[in-house]
């Protein structure tokens, strides 16, 4: 085969492939053109790694899980010790993996548009959609404020400004310290307001930053027999710290929304329980990375749309909280609150099927081609690509 052809006259070298977009949340996209090849183990988005979409997965049933307990568990001191374990280690899981898949963004055009359609619009649909949900079964007057993230939506913006920084981390010389220090400032300062929910994007930024640091071989290492096996008696001390803490922590350090002062510490214990917190939840991750499925699983395919499950769910829960459900006393029983945890995992599985993404990729994945301008080097090469498929 021969380079595509020029025009008579010219003698224009061809056009690089197209990069593939950037993985992680939401699942990718399949480019316009082929991607550059690259190293198998380098390229989890083109070959899906069974292992990172099975954790995503599992991690996303976990958040639904937690979510479905916080109207139970103040009346089972068992149930709010596994809560509390769960909080240590689900989200820090989620955000790690969001991290790693983002080790290639930059401020390619291509990149900001997904960036844009995968993570701005779905923010504002969904931060509008909770409060008129509200509104509508409840009748009251929830204001949609596009400022002050509401329940769930917290996430898109730290993603949004997590991956916009990505090219920073990238380019110092000790990113996560550097992270790990804006986490700690972040905690001794009550100032900072609920604006884009700072506080928790700030605290949880180490994660994301660790997984830009990460290589595939890191995940190797947790994925080790002998790990998994130590993994077993650390969940069970966890759990059973989880449970003696119930009355003797707060734990609202575990949402990383607030900081020192207003939990009602002296400020010093900001930075000290943030590096107490990350130790705890690294360690946590570690122990669920050993336990996650390497190979191919029924669930492996939901991976891909756990931003789905994530945001959706959502509205489950809190239709079922503003209906008082969770108020039914049978509910507060150990068989209740088991019904209630499977009913949770089995609604967030649903949640990411494909026919369900079908129906809500106008606002989870939109197109949007109207929108934006056409990149000159992306038409060219769609003009190339029809000669060099004739060999031309």
């Amino acid at each position: 085969m021969f380079d595509a052809a020029s025009s008579p006259g010219q003698n224009r070298r061809p056009l690089p492939p197209a990069q593939q977009p950037v993985d992680g949340v939401p699942g990718p996209r399949t480019p316009l053109s082929a991607p550059e090849p690259r190293p198998k183990a380098d390229r989890p988005g083109r070959q899906r790694d069974s292992f990172f979409d099975n954790a995503k997965y599992l991690a996303i049933v976990l958040v639904a899980m937690g979510h479905s307990w916080e109207p139970l568990k103040g009346d089972s001191r068992i149930l709010e010790g596994v809560y509390t374990v769960v909080y240590a280690f689900h989200m820090p899981a989620f955000i790690i993996v969001s991290g790693f898949f983002s080790r290639s963004f930059d401020m390619r055009p291509d990149r900001l548009k997904r960036l844009i359609t995968g993570v701005v619009v779905p923010y504002v649909l969904f931060e509008t959609a909770y409060p008129l949900f509200k509104n509508a079964v409840t009748g009251s007057h929830e204001e949609i404020s596009l400022l002050d993230p509401w329940y769930l939506t917290w996430f898109l913006v730290a993603l949004f400004v997590w991956r916009l920084t990505t090219p920073v981390w990238k380019l110092v010389r000790w990113p996560l310290p550097v992270a790990l220090g804006i986490a700690m400032l972040a905690t001794v300062s009550p100032n900072i307001g609920d604006d884009l929910d700072l506080q928790r994007v700030l605290q949880f930024l180490p994660y994301f930053v660790l997984g830009l640091c990460m290589k595939p071989e890191h995940f190797h290492l947790v994925r080790r027999r002998w790990v998994r096996v130590v993994s077993v008696p650390v969940f069970a001390a966890a759990l059973a710290v989880g449970w003696w803490a119930v009355p003797r922590m707060n734990t609202g350090w575990f949402y990383h929304r607030d900081s020192a002062q207003e939990l009602g510490a002296p400020w010093w214990c900001g930075p000290v329980m943030t590096l107490a917190m990350m130790g705890c939840s690294l360690v946590l991750t570690a122990c669920f990375f050993a336990w996650v499925p390497r190979r191919r699983m029924w669930f492996t395919a939901l991976g891909a749309g756990t931003l789905y499950g994530y945001l959706l769910h959502g509205f489950l829960v809190k239709f079922g909280d503003y209906r008082g459900w969770f108020e039914h006393p049978w509910l507060h029983r150990p068989l209740g609150e088991i019904t209630v945890t499977l009913l949770a995992g089995a609604a967030v599985t649903l949640l990411c099927t494909g026919p369900v993404r079908r129906v809500f990729r106008f606002a989870m994945e939109p197109r949007m081609e109207w929108a934006f301008r056409q990149d000159a080097a992306e038409l060219a090469r769609e003009r190339q690509k029809p000669r060099e498929t004739a060999g031309v």
